[in-house]
């Protein structure tokens, strides 16, 4: 009985020690700095368009939550989110690396002006569509303050991306698209495409906090 107990008492141990070195796992924004290179050639050139496998603009991560670029990078990794190029990139990193990225990332701005306490009211048709998905409730009024930075900034975030994000979350067949958090897919679904993009205009319309910023060699 001891025995047993002590090993309970051990495994424990090492599953709280576990849980907070995984807590502590913080970013360096310097480390970041040279484990971006397989980042910049799509995110680090103003107005790149993805090919595959849907024509998009790449999103904008600079000055977006650290920890909602974790979060997303984590789910490329299990194959939570399926593009393929993502995948392949999120494969290659460690928690410390995403860590680092993201803490990079985040602090990775120019001359930013922040999001106002209140954001452009939508016409009557965008205001009963954010209602109805309850948007507000997780990405904030003005969709740059979400109420975690789990959750990312969408404020001014490219149109035709933010599209493609929430088309996503409708799609469980296509071995290249889909994204499987049950919430967001919760909310996209009770959408036409025609409604999403509506959506989708109305938050890149408003004044952002993101930005991309070229690397020299691309400008």
């Amino acid at each position: 009985m001891k025995r047993t107990f002590t090993t309970i008492f051990g495994l424990a141990v090492a599953l709280a020690t576990g849980m907070v070195q995984a807590q502590e796992i913080k970013g360096d924004a310097k480390a970041g700095e040279g484990k971006v290179a397989m980042c910049i050639g799509c995110h680090g050139i103003v107005g790149y368009q993805a090919s595959f496998p849907e024509v998009y603009r790449v999103p904008m991560i600079s000055g977006q939550n650290a920890k909602y670029i974790v979060n997303a990078l984590t789910e490329y990794k299990k194959g939570e989110r399926k593009h393929p190029t993502m995948r392949g990139i999120a494969d290659s990193l460690s928690e410390q690396d995403m860590a680092d990225v993201a803490a990079f990332y985040s602090t990775h701005t120019k001359d930013v002006q922040p999001a106002p306490d209140k954001a452009r009211e939508p016409n009557a048709q965008v205001a009963q569509l954010l209602q109805k998905g309850a948007c507000i409730s997780c990405h904030g009024a003005n969709f740059s303050k979400a109420i975690d930075p789990s959750y990312p900034k969408l404020a001014g975030q490219h149109k035709d991306y933010l599209y493609a994000a929430l088309r996503s979350y409708k799609d469980e067949k296509n071995q290249y698209l889909g994204r499987t958090n049950a919430i967001m897919a919760g909310m996209a679904k009770q959408f036409t495409n025609a409604e999403l993009k509506e959506i989708a205009g109305y938050i890149s319309s408003l004044p952002t906090e993101l930005q991309t910023l070229p690397e020299s060699r691309f400008r």
